[in-house]
């Protein structure tokens, strides 16, 4: 028996070391952690517990059959991140360079099957070179095996992908359906294909960072949610990100206990907006200053910076943010916020979070370039997604709210639960002077004419107390008690129930 035991020990002790230490020393010399050290930092000290560590692939051609390594390239498994079960995969880059195999491929979607089976979330760890090119057409029959259960999981559990290294070819496909994607500067890129391929098809010359590196997907392209300095800072940060999240689509998202009164005053957001209805102002201020704590976890802060996407907490609950910024181009909606906004909303509405809009509009941008790209149908994104979901939904208006953007952005008339406005609100189809100039433009050429018609409008329809009026807004809030107003409607809300008619999908305008 002491001999089969120290044959186990020696085996588990070769696996654990994978492509062996001068591939570990290349990755540390990359600034990289290994896998195992990874999937230590992610998890719960002494929590995590590994599935077919001695898993080989089935390879014999090329000279692969003297070329097996325990383990096959990925570490699988499952443990506790801040006490609550996630099952994680973390690719090897040391052995086979990460390569996906076909049992590289099945031990992914052994995890992935189960955690579906048992109401919890996956989060993989990418460091691949691609598919296994010794397998041929195995190694492709693998990925789909992962893209089928990432399609079945989408909904279901939450799927993060945190991208570590390189991620190319067929290999982007797998994370692009997961909920969110992170990525480490400078050690991690993506694209569909690389520089070489580029340079011989279309003759530009870019580099691996400039087409598909943390800074180009967090910044131009909007494929990364978020990237991080290093493997650390990134790992960290993930288990924090998962606190906001629930397991699966069954239940509600974990409850932290705060010190902070759900009715504190914030005076400071009486004088937030300007006098000057073209004078911009940060909306970040307002969403830290009134949600707990004042912790906001931004997403996609880089990109599409003209709309605010995040996770906060109010009473300890869970709440996804949306809100405009009239820092960025005044806050209007545009095609890469809407489509921004809209997949946002949509993972809000899959795992039962409610829904807090900020609102300060004034419609959505003009051009060329934003009708040829299809602002008509990338905007209904985001009028589709606040209608069809079914969670909590909280807005308040804050200044202009003009057009049928004040519709899109979570308006009672998109079944919105609380629509608060503040007494700066002007909620109407345009701003007074373009009303004006439409209305009364033979009076064009009479500029104190036109000064007074638009003060006229301002008036009259420039203000939050017409909506309010047909019940459009439920009511005129002071800024400092927005925090309380919000939580106080949260806790009304909490048992929301409302179903849509029944459908095998809905057929959102992609």
């Amino acid at each position: 028996m002491r001999a089969i035991l120290e044959k186990l020990d020696e085996m588990r002790s070769g696996a654990r070391l994978g492509g062996g230490e001068r591939r570990i020393d290349s990755q540390h010399a990359k600034g990289k952690l290994t896998a195992r050290e990874r999937i230590d930092l992610l998890m719960d000290s002494g929590s995590f517990e590994e599935w077919d560590m001695f898993v080989e692939h089935r390879c014999s051609d090329f000279g692969m059959v003297d070329q097996k390594i325990p383990g096959d390239g990925v570490v699988t498994g499952y443990g506790m991140i801040n006490g609550r079960l996630v099952f994680v995969f973390s690719q090897d880059f040391t052995v086979f360079g990460g390569s996906l195999s076909e049992a590289h491929a099945e031990k992914i979607s052994k995890i992935m099957d189960k955690a579906m089976q048992v109401g919890a979330p996956v989060i993989g760890l990418n460091d691949s070179g691609g598919a296994r090119i010794q397998e041929g057409v195995s190694s492709l029959s693998g990925y789909a095996l992962v893209f089928e259960r990432n399609v079945l999981a989408s909904g279901v559990i939450p799927q993060i992908s945190m991208i570590m290294g390189p991620c190319a070819g067929g290999a982007v496909y797998s994370p692009a359906m997961t909920d969110f994607i992170f990525m480490i500067q400078d050690s991690s890129y993506m694209f569909v294909t690389g520089p070489d391929v580029v340079k011989t098809v279309t003759h530009e010359e870019v580099t691996q960072e400039e087409l598909g590196g943390a800074i180009t997907h967090s910044h131009k392209s909007g494929v990364a949610d978020l990237s991080f300095t290093n493997d650390v800072e990134g790992l960290l940060s993930l288990r924090r990100f998962m606190d906001f999240l629930p397991s699966s689509n069954r239940e509600d998202p974990p409850v932290r206990p705060t010190a902070d009164p759900p009715d504190r005053m914030e005076e400071a957001l009486d004088t937030l907006v300007p006098d000057n209805p073209n004078k911009p102002y940060d909306m970040k201020e307002l969403i830290v200053k009134v949600v707990d704590e004042y912790d906001f976890f931004e997403l996609q802060p880089e990109y599409a910076k003209n709309i605010i996407i995040g996770f906060a907490r109010l009473e300890g609950h869970t709440v996804g943010v949306v809100a405009n910024q009239p820092l960025v181009l005044a806050g209007c909606l545009d095609i890469d916020s809407s489509r921004k906004a809209a997949r946002f909303v949509r993972f809000c509405d899959c795992f039962n979070i409610p829904i807090i809009t900020f609102v300060d509009v004034p419609g959505f941008l003009p051009g060329t370039k934003q009708e040829y790209g299809g602002i008509i149908k990338h905007g209904a994104k985001l009028l589709f997604a606040f209608t069809e979901a079914t969670v909590p939904k909280l807005t308040v208006i804050t200044r202009k709210a003009y057009g049928g953007a004040y519709d899109v952005m979570s308006s009672k008339h998109l079944r919105g639960d609380l629509n608060y406005a503040w007494p700066t609100a002007e909620i109407a189809v345009m701003g007074p002077k373009g009303a004006v100039e439409i209305i009364f433009r033979n009076d064009i050429g009479d500029p104190e004419k036109i000064d007074e018609r638009t003060e006229e409008y301002r008036l009259k329809f420039a203000n939050p107390f017409v909506a309010g009026s047909r019940g459009f807004i439920d009511d005129v809030i002071m800024p400092s008690d927005t925090r309380r107003r919000l939580c106080r409607g949260l806790a009304m809300l909490r048992n929301k129930n409302v179903e849509n008619p029944w459908k095998k999908h809905d057929n959102i305008p992609l």
